[in-house]
Order: structure tokens, then sequence, then C-alpha cells
């Protein structure tokens, strides 16, 4: 069968309508015309065809549809100079291989209600067209029946062989050269290792869904992953590591609506960064913050502030409840009954929890009781007695009251173990009075009953609303100042209440101390005495690679021993007691969240992860000195307002707006 170039084949889609002329006349007037199929397919490929990443997901759901239960993917430069997949699917015959590089064209679907019944992970027939318009294409593809395979050579669309040819059963796709024809898209390409990022990322997505498929998975001839078909939770295990599979809880609930099954993760193995978060729907991966909700929504309570559990959630609903055609990319899914859904799957992830006993409790009655420490301070606070108040009614309505005796003051005392004296009775008499309402993150009133001179304080009684200036704030940690509930050092300020975060101040100060020292390269390493071993998924060394320069500029002593595992001599000084493998992942997730490319954008990220580690932790209760060192030191600095990611550090509440709550 004879075939006619591409570029020389006009598409269906751009024939002209029968009802109008089939030939159009020339005229100086006439500004519309028809693109043609080369510069057709490079339009649609800039949607179907993002960097290499988009080939692995296209040609590998291919294989999947063709029925492989073998896929092997090789990637040379992070995929711009090669891409291959090799499958053992069904093959093409010669006709099939030639018409598959044409735009719509496609075994999936064959009438508009298909798009509502799909089973498939591919359907539009666009990307093999889109991926031969912006790449230079060689594809050898048999079917078991037949004894020689098809051989097609095609560049930007235009096909330059096609023979038959010797080879296995199965296709054999090599994309080279990406964009080598559109320099304006190729320039937008981003590191080696960053492409190499997304493409591990796009593989690890199919991957968890076929656990019946092997798959491998090499770069520049090293190999990063090799999958063997397996179990679900193997799967999971062989790609993240076997670490994880401890902290797993199966969840599985089957109903007329949904079915569900999968994995989330134990409440103590939460983690501030490199969450694995997945969740997938008829076998396809999907991002959904509104189903992440749900599963957050089940953990309230379980997890401190800003950490996250890892889940890997499967879903399976009738074809016809979804849209997977919203985006080129397929990873944004419409459904028809997503509030119902939300309630089964947060109902779920309880159901997990609950069983497996992940509710923490505390049995108050066994002797060993778990220890549970009082943010206060070691001196102690006198209590007035309190004499009862009979005339004191509670029910009694109007606006007369009992009159201010005892019991009042009592409950101004209530609250208030947390008030630290500034100086060994130097401010025994100052009490804090702590306001509920939730516009407050505390509202606390600093005074004496004998009514003592408070002008320097409050400006004679100044009311005014101002903001202070930073001049102002540098002798701040001279004034008298208490610390509330384990997190905040309040400070009465000669406008109203100064409220410092302590551990955002503290990372504030430790970034900049450590931003400074990775610039001039003085970090200090501290050897260890037994060195550690650290593991890294393929993901994640793939980052480490990347930033080792810059680890061991900061103090860390690393010796790679193959396989993504390193050997840890020694870490930075500063960092005694934290956790080298926690620090690490949380240092090479900040990186790669950066981006990689950028050597100042990876050191201010490698400086933060630094000191949001090392910075003092909620709770910890902070002698007079140590406040004292800390207000100082965040006020000495040029932007003490806010960390380096944007959080707020310290507030002033006016004394005018607190004057208004009485």
């Amino acid at each position: 069968m004879e075939f006619q170039p591409v570029h020389s084949r006009k598409s269906a889609a751009l024939r002209p309508n029968p009802i109008y002329p089939s030939s159009f006349p020339n005229s100086l007037n006439d500004i519309i015309h028809l693109l043609p199929d080369t510069v057709a397919n490079q339009i649609a490929a800039g949607e179907v065809v993002q960097r290499p990443s988009s080939i692995i997901k296209e040609m590998v759901e291919n294989s999947i549809d063709a029925d492989a239960t073998d896929i092997q993917v090789l990637i040379v430069d992070g995929g711009k100079t090669s891409v291959q997949i090799i499958d053992n699917g069904k093959g093409m015959s010669e006709t099939d291989a030639r018409l598959s590089f044409e735009r719509h064209a496609t075994s999936k679907i064959e009438k508009a209600e298909d798009l509502f019944q799909l089973h498939t992970m591919g359907f539009r027939g666009e990307a093999l067209a889109s991926i031969a318009a912006v790449a230079q294409v060689e594809l050898k593809t048999r079917r078991k029946e037949d004894e020689l395979g098809t051989h097609i050579r095609i560049c930007g669309s235009k096909i330059e062989v096609q023979e038959p040819v010797m080879c296995p059963v199965g296709a054999n796709f090599a994309v080279n050269n990406i964009f080598y024809n559109v320099p304006a898209r190729r320039k937008f390409l981003k590191t080696n290792q960053t492409e190499l990022t997304n493409i591990v990322n796009e593989f690890e997505r199919i991957a968890l869904v076929y656990p019946q498929i092997s798959f491998s998975l090499h770069s520049n001839g090293a190999e990063l992953y090799k999958l063997p078909q397996t179990s679900l939770r193997q799967r999971i295990a062989d790609v993240f590591g076997k670490k994880l599979n401890a902290d797993l809880l199966p969840v599985e609930a089957e109903t007329s609506l949904v079915s569900i099954s999968g994995f989330v993760g134990k409440p103590e193995a939460a983690k501030k960064k490199g969450a694995r978060q997945f969740f997938f729907v008829n076998g396809r991966y999907m991002r959904h913050p509104y189903f992440h909700s749900a599963v957050m929504h089940a953990y309230e309570n379980l997890l401190p502030a800003g950490e996250h559990v890892s889940y890997f959630i499967y879903m399976s609903v009738e074809a016809s409840s979804i849209d997977v055609n919203v985006h080129p990319t397929k990873t944004e899914i419409k459904f028809d009954n997503e509030q119902p859904i939300w309630q089964v799957l947060s109902a779920v992830v309880k159901e997990a929890l609950g069983k497996y006993s992940q509710v923490p409790t505390i049995d108050f009655d066994v002797e060993d009781r778990p220890y549970i420490p009082t943010m206060g301070t070691t001196a102690g606070v006198d209590k007035i007695p309190v004499a009862p108040t009979v005339a004191y009614n509670p029910f009694k309505t109007g606006t007369s009251h009992a009159p201010r005796q005892n019991s009042e003051w009592d409950t101004l005392y209530k609250g208030i173990e947390n008030f630290r004296l500034d100086g060994e009775n130097q401010h025994r008499g100052q009490k804090s009075l702590v306001d509920s309402s939730e516009e407050y993150i505390v509202n606390s009133l600093i005074g004496q009953s004998a009514q003592p001179d408070t002008s320097s304080l409050w400006q004679n009684g100044n009311t005014e609303d101002s903001e202070p200036a930073l001049s102002d704030l540098v002798d701040i940690a001279q004034l008298p100042h208490f610390q509330y509930k384990g997190r905040f050092i309040v400070v009465p300020f000669a406008t109203g209440l100064l409220l410092v975060d302590q551990h955002r101040a503290h990372v504030r100060i430790l970034y900049e101390d450590h931003l400074r020292r990775i610039q001039e390269q003085k970090h200090v390493s501290q050897g260890l005495i037994f060195p550690e071993l650290v593991q890294f998924t393929a993901n994640e060394n793939i980052a480490v690679e990347a930033i080792l320069a810059q680890l061991e500029s900061i103090g860390f002593e690393l010796t790679s021993l193959g396989g993504g595992t390193y050997s840890v001599q020694g870490v930075p000084s500063g960092v005694d007691g934290l956790n080298t493998s926690t620090l690490l992942h949380d240092l090479v997730y900040a990186a790669i969240e950066c981006g990689l490319s950028v050597k100042e954008k990876v050191d201010s990220a490698l400086a933060l992860a630094l000191a949001q580690s090392a910075a003092i932790v909620y709770g910890q209760v902070l002698t007079d000195t140590e406040m004292s060192q800390l207000l100082s030191q965040l006020f000495q600095l040029a932007t003490p307002l806010r960390t380096p990611d944007g959080k707020v550090v310290f507030q002033v509440i006016p004394h005018k707006q607190i004057e208004k709550m009485f």
C-alpha cells in the first residue's frame, strides 16, 4: 500500500465543506486561509507535548492500551536528546503504523458517545502526530502473526523512511531531539536534572497503577528503576522504599457510587516535606484538592501543624460519571458526584485510622502514665484566697453584678500558667488578663492593682494607633516580657502589645546566618563517631546528585555507596540532636521545590530548611535570658517582620483596640 507524505495530505478536518466552492478565488481582500498540516500539528503539540515527560506519559499509556506486560523506558540527557519506549504489546500492522501518526487517528473511539464511556488511557489520537511534529521519531513494530515488522522514520511530520524490518513483537519508539525545529520551545526546557525529575514523576504515577506490568527506567545508561510484576503494596515499597511500607494502613470500601481502595499513612509517620500523596480514578492519576481535603479532614487533630501524611487512594467509578477530557494532560477530572464521594472518602480513612488504633488515647489507669508537661515557669504565682460571695446570682438578669471581690480577681489569674516574671519578684504584682476572643492570637494586659506609673509603657495614656518603627524595636529586649503557651513572647509596648512567634523568629535569625555561611562557604563540619546510612529514592537521588556540592559546602560529608544510598560521616555544626536522615530529606525536597536550576534559589532553600529544622520548637520553655537574646537578635536584622517563606514573625496589638474590648 502506497502512502503520501503527511505534509502533502490535507487533514479531513481541514478540507473545505462541500457546500462551499471547491476552489476559493484569490482576492487581495481575503485574509483567512487554512494552515498547513505541519503548522497545525505544531500548534496541537503545544498542548500535548510540553516537555519530555509528556512524551513518556503519552507513549507509555499507549503501551498499556496495547496490553504490554513489560515496558522499558530509556532516556538521555533528561529526555532532551532521546526518549525510547520499548514494549511487548500487540504491535501494529504496516497500515496501522503509518496511520498512527495522523491527527485524530485512533482505535479507541468511533463516535462522540464513546468519549463518555472511556476504558483506555489514550483516546484522542493526537499524541503521536503531535510528537512527530516537533521531534525526530523512529518506530519499529510487529504483530505476533506477522513475519516482518514495519520501520518508520518521521521528522517534523515528514515521512523519511517506511520499510519492512525484522524486530520483536511489540513496539519500539525512539523520540530524538525534542523541539529541534521549534527553537523557541526548546530554550524553555529546564536543566537535565529538572527534566529527569519530571520524567520520574510521570513514570512513578503510571507504575503505581499497574503493578501487574513490569517497568524499568534507565537514564544515560544507568538503571533508576527495575520494577517486577507484583502486588500493589509491594509496588509502592519498590518505588518509595521499604520504610514507607511499614507506615501504611489499608483502606477499602465498596458502595454503589464509588469503590475505594489503597493505603494511608499513620499519623506518627507524618512529615513536613516529602509526603507521597496520590489519587487515581479508573486507572488514571489525577490532582484533586477537594478530595485531598477529605483525607486531611479524617486526620483532624491528629497531625501537628504543617505536617502531611502519605496516601495512595484508588477510586473506581462508572466511566460515564467522570470527564477526563477536561485538560490536555488529563490530570484534572470532573466528577458528577463530588460531594457524596468526599463524604465516603473521609469516612473510609477515619475507619482505617480507628480500626488500627491510630487515634491517640491516654490510659490514666496504668502506673506508667505519659508525662504531660505544662508550659509554665519555675517561678510560682501567688493565688489570692477566694471567699464565697453569697450576693452573686448567675441566674439574675439585669445590669447589676456582684461586687468585685476576690472571686473576680481569681478569674483574672486563670490561664497565666505561662506567665514568666521579669526578674526575681521585680514585677510580681503584674498579672495577665487573657481574652478569649478568636479575633486575636492572644490579648494580654499587664497592669497592677495599685495603679503603678505606666507612662514609660503607654506614653502617658496615648491610645493612638501607630506602627512602630524598627529603630524603636532595637531595645525591645530590655522591656518586661513573658512567654505565653510555649509559643509567643509577649512584650508590653508603647502603642500596645508586641507578640513574637518564637519559632518563626528563630527561623528568621538562623536563616540569615546559614545563608551567609553558604555564600561565604564558611560552614564547619562536625564529624560523626559512627557514620549513618541514608537511603534516597530514584527521584530524590537525582536532586542529591545535583546539589551534592552545595550540601558539602554547608558541612555534610557524604559518600555514595550506589543505589541511592549514602554514608554520612559529617554534618554541619549547630544541628546536634537532629535526625540526620530527616534533615537531609528535608534539604533535598526544599531543593526540588525551588527547581534545582538556579544556585541562588537552591542556596536560599537549603538555608531555610536548615533554619526550620534547627529552630526553637513550639512548646519549648525559654528563660528570660533566652527570650532577651532572641528579641535582640531578631530586631537587629534588616527584615525581621517575616520569615523567608512569607510568614509573619511578630504583631503589635494597638492599645486603642484593646480599650475598645472593654
